[in-house]
């Protein structure tokens, strides 16, 4: 049985659940879980063999290809603040920034839904967690204005002022603590937004302005080179849009 394409939005996660289209190379602005609901799918990393699997973990900033091959799949994108995230970066370091497989092996599609439905991490993978400290309170504090906001809200000279910082160094302790530049984040914050604005509005047009995007042409671009795909590839098909 299909599971009906739908997205939900957490507070520090996102779960894309369904089909997808074969994308084009890309790279996240945050660590990513993939899983084939209905069989193996096909990740292709630089200069590597194209790995078939049933799940990877991909840290931010990896450039990839993820092709499904006609499978069902779940995606579950983990925000820096998100703990799971955190404490998934010595694995994922050790396996030069990608993990093939690492899922523990469920008979039952519905014990993983339901695991995915909770975003329950830890017990969909096959290795152990150890709790880790949060972020940085400063850079903790404008990742949460900039979700918020939808990247807009807040200038890296204002977020570096606010912690009486140089905007170099906020800069610097930003990316050592999320993994990825503050430009890069506020990006990704820009395009969460425009798809949470899918909940009220299904209007391509109206996502953009809700992720404060010039025009749809702007926010077409910036999807496709987040996700490697065009938007009406991925949110035609969409069937449900929860923010939770």
């Amino acid at each position: 049985m299909r599971s009906e394409n739908s997205l939900v939005l957490g507070s520090d996660r996102a779960l894309y659940l369904g089909d997808l289209p074969a994308t084009g190379w890309h790279r996240h602005a945050c660590p990513v879980f993939l899983l084939g609901l209905s069989g193996r799918f096909a990740l292709h990393l630089p200069d590597q063999p194209v790995a078939h699997c049933h799940s990877a973990l991909v840290n931010t900033g990896v450039e990839h290809v993820f092709d499904p091959r006609g499978e069902q799949v779940a995606v579950v994108y983990l925000e820096p603040d998100a703990p799971e995230a955190r404490a998934l970066q010595p694995w994922l370091q050790r396996s030069h920034g990608v993990m093939l497989d690492p899922a523990a092996r469920v008979g039952a599609r519905g014990v993983v839904q339901a695991r995915l439905g909770s975003f329950d991490l830890p017990a969909m993978l096959d290795i152990t967690l150890d709790p880790v400290a949060p972020l940085d309170e400063r850079v903790a504090r404008a990742i949460h204005w900039m979700r918020r906001g939808g990247g807009n809200a807040i200038r890296r000279d204002m977020a570096a002022a606010s912690v009486q910082l140089s905007a170099s160094r906020f800069n610097h302790l930003f990316r050592q603590q999320a993994g990825v530049s503050f430009r890069s984040y506020r990006v990704w914050a820009q395009v969460r937004s425009a798809l949470g604005g899918l909940a009220v509005s299904p209007r391509l047009t109206d996502a953009a302005l809700e992720g404060a995007f010039v025009d749809s042409s702007h926010f077409s671009r910036t999807f496709r080179q987040t996700f490697g795909m065009t938007p009406s590839s991925v949110l035609k098909p969409l069937r449900s849009v929860t923010r939770v």
